[in-house]
């Protein structure tokens, strides 16, 4: 598992995604071996998170633990460094066979959602069927886009030096659904497609904080259906609209502001109001219920987030209503 790369951008992001079986009965070991080992790669330059993911039930005793780095020189660094290889060495009698590593260069930090599980998927790619792959997984991806609880997909290619493998990972919002996917007919005759561009694929299943770390741009997003956005707006510019006409239309009323300046200056107002104060309140008190991943199939959660909103439209009226009776 050793590993080398040229100098790089500090800037971008490196992972290792590291697949370990640990051998039966050592388990209490290699948690404490892990611990020691997630300390010694916090003192090294550039470390951003560790993460371990225990095997899930029915699983083999196959543990994963991602490392994370700001840039690959960095990761390098950790990968290849004399401390880590002595850890690697302590460790031999605990595992059934050399660990594996994945690096990951690149991907965008994300706000990480509840129950999801991700994939990481490595491929042998044969040499000269880059592009057919390529292809290959365009059309995987249409077909994934397609399977319920899909939630995105990333491509990671071989990092020079380091890895030759290209790296699939995905994400599905519960481990039932990434299961029924990978066990699917539809992926099985996928395999069976693209076996023709690689030798061989591994598959390793990673808990739900790792998908955080990839915005997964490609795939279905996870945003709020039109009707939900629409309300959320409504009940953030309502009451915008009524403060600045009973505070800042009044002003400009008295100063003779022509109708169609003072409209263009209200305007800038609320959407300013809107953009940076009331709407990322809005999202963040409902994101129970504007979410997707976070609300499927919770019926209660669905009809508690209506039943705000709509308290909050006749809040804000009754308010209004109190005022302006007072005002005029």
């Amino acid at each position: 598992m050793s590993a080398r790369a040229s100098r790089g951008s500090a800037a971008d992001n490196a992972t290792v995604v590291t697949s370990q079986k640990v051998r039966e009965g050592r388990t209490d070991e290699y948690r404490r071996w892990q611990d020691r080992t997630n300390q010694a790669a916090r003192e090294f330059e550039g470390f951003v998170g560790a993460e371990v993911y225990p095997p899930g039930p029915g699983e083999e005793n196959e543990w994963v633990a991602v490392f994370r780095f700001s840039g690959m020189d960095r990761l390098t660094a950790w990968l290849d460094s004399g401390r880590r290889q002595a850890l690697l060495d302590e460790a031999r009698g605990l595992f059934e066979g050399p660990p594996t590593a994945e690096v990951l260069h690149g991907g965008t930090p994300a706000q990480p959602a509840p129950d999801v599980v991700t994939a990481v998927i490595s491929h042998d790619v044969k040499p000269g069927s880059e592009q057919g792959f390529l292809n290959w997984q365009e059309k995987t991806l249409k077909a994934q886009e397609k399977a319920p609880g899909f939630m995105g997909s990333e491509l990671f290619k071989p990092v020079e030096g380091v890895q030759e493998h290209w790296v699939v990972v995905f994400r599905f919002d519960s481990r039932e659904h990434l299961d029924a996917w990978l066990a699917s007919e539809v992926r099985a005759k996928l395999l069976k497609e693209g076996s023709r561009y690689f030798t061989s694929y591994d598959v390793r299943k990673v808990g739900s904080a790792f998908s955080g770390w990839f915005r997964f741009d490609r795939g279905r997003a996870d945003v709020p259906p039109n009707w939900k956005q629409a309300m959320s707006v409504v009940l953030a510019l309502y009451p915008t609209v009524m403060v600045l006409n009973l505070t800042v239309g009044v002003g400009l009323e008295k100063l003779t502001v022509r109708e169609y300046i003072g409209l263009f200056l209200s305007n800038i107002l609320s959407v300013s109001a809107l953009t940076w104060l009331l709407m990322p309140l809005v999202n963040r008190v409902f994101a129970f219920w504007l979410v997707p991943s976070r609300v499927a199939g919770n019926r209660r959660a669905q009809m508690l987030g209506l039943g705000l909103m709509v308290l909050g439209y006749l809040v804000c009226i009754g308010v209004f209503g109190l005022i302006t009776r007072q005002i005029w």
